[in-house]
């Protein structure tokens, strides 16, 4: 036995467990568990969950903001922009350079999974998926990286991108990204879509998009995305991050299309803060908060995560990156805030991440992968409402972070 860590809350149990750790599993998961230990910890009655999850974070954009013009209209197309301004002199060392710096911070912060994006297209070639790739392979023994190839610029509005995501592909990427709803035309959205589909199933990757990510409210590819999914049988294969649009679609729209998403199991990743800052920009009041319909989805069972997406970029000014910090701005945006809802919330960046990253052997069980934090708050609504550090974080079975914070009121 190598780590065992006593009195444990973990959540769904009634009482205070210990868990305990052979290797890079987890052996065994009781109350006042008899085993013996190289380490042991003692949890103290804090939550224990497993390893969160940051399913969208484009690292490949992470800190510009240190080096690059402000953005000071606030808006996507400016941040766009002044973006392309950096694509085209990329480093893929300094690219991953500063991608290293934040995903370190996400591991402390108890992140054991990322998605990361990278822009691929004819501005900035395969730079930033380099350097990424390159992030990856540094920081494996912390986390798992998964790299989306993503075509900022579209792939029917940008000849050769579609030639250039192979290529990225070819070189490690593992899930094929897309942006339809930035095409000019309905008709090449659709396009879009397909294109990516075909490079998905020629090399078995999962499809992860953003979609519709705009105030106008006749942007409407998500609907064709869960219809492609359902007609390709990759239910459970695709994600769609934003979906911003479907704040102003009608009701009788919205339910259509939440029906639809549900029926071909489309992920939802609803970005809260990223709308809340480029969404809605032009609105007079009462302005929308330009994300998807929360409440509505998870009425209908659609799997809803919550990620990142930004970090001290173009886009957005702010973030640590935290998937709790995520998970309670979703809270707040979402209204998301009696009891239910609040593990509603938590799941968003653990068992339903886990689910939309196809990751079965997930959990706090035997047998599972010892993916383990350790968080200084006694449950899950203590945990959101307090942001508390990270105590321990574990990834396969191997400490890779510690947190501690002492704070005192001086006579």
């Amino acid at each position: 036995m190598s780590v065992v860590i006593r009195n444990a809350r973990v959540r769904g149990q009634k009482q205070n467990v210990d868990i305990a750790i052979d290797g890079d599993k987890i052996s065994a998961v009781g109350p006042k568990l008899p085993a013996h230990a190289q380490s042991e910890i003692d949890a103290k009655g804090n939550l224990v969950l497993s390893g969160l999850f940051n399913l969208h974070y484009h690292a490949d954009k992470c800190l510009l903001g240190e080096i690059m013009r402000p953005n000071v209209s606030g808006t996507l197309p400016e941040a766009i922009e002044i973006t392309n301004d950096f694509k085209r002199k990329y480093d893929p060392a300094e690219v991953s350079s500063r991608a290293v710096r934040t995903i370190k911070q996400g591991v402390i912060n108890s992140t054991t999974f990322f998605r990361l994006f990278c822009d691929v297209g004819t501005i900035g070639g395969l730079r930033a998926a380099r350097g990424l790739l390159l992030a990856r392979d540094k920081m494996k023994k912390y986390c798992r990286v998964q790299i989306v190839a993503f075509p900022q610029e579209g792939l029917v509005r940008d000849p050769g991108a579609g030639e250039l995501m192979e290529q990225a592909i070819k070189e490690g990427c593992d899930v094929v990204g897309g942006l339809p709803w930035y095409e000019y035309t309905d008709e090449e959205a659709r396009q879009h879509i397909d294109i990516c589909f075909a490079m998905a199933k020629k090399h078995d990757l999962d499809i992860h998009m953003l979609v519709d990510d705009t105030d106008d409210a006749n942007s409407r590819s998500l609907e064709y995305l869960a219809l492609k999914t359902m007609r390709e049988n990759f239910n459970g294969r695709v994600t769609a991050s934003h979906c911003g649009a479907m704040a102003g679609y009608n009701d009788v729209y919205a339910a259509k299309v939440i029906d639809m998403v549900a029926t071909a199991g489309v992920t939802i990743s609803v970005n809260a803060y990223i709308n809340l800052v480029c969404s809605a920009r032009l609105d007079r009041e009462p302005k929308r908060r330009g994300t998807a319909r929360v409440k509505e989805l998870l009425a209908r069972g659609v799997n809803v995560i919550t990620s990142q997406d930004d970090v001290n970029d173009p886009y957005y000014p702010f973030g640590k990156p935290d998937p709790l910090e995520c998970a309670v701005m979703l809270a707040h945006v979402a209204q998301l805030t009696l009891p239910h809802e609040l593990e509603q919330v938590m799941d968003m960046i653990t068992v339903n991440a886990a689910r939309a990253a196809r990751v079965s052997d997930y959990g706090i069980a035997r047998g599972m992968p010892a993916d383990l934090v350790v968080v200084e708050a006694p449950s899950v609504h203590e945990a959101l409402r307090l942001q508390p550090p990270r105590l321990y974080v574990f990834k396969g079975g191997r400490e890779v972070a510690r947190s501690k914070m002492s704070q005192e009121l001086l006579p």
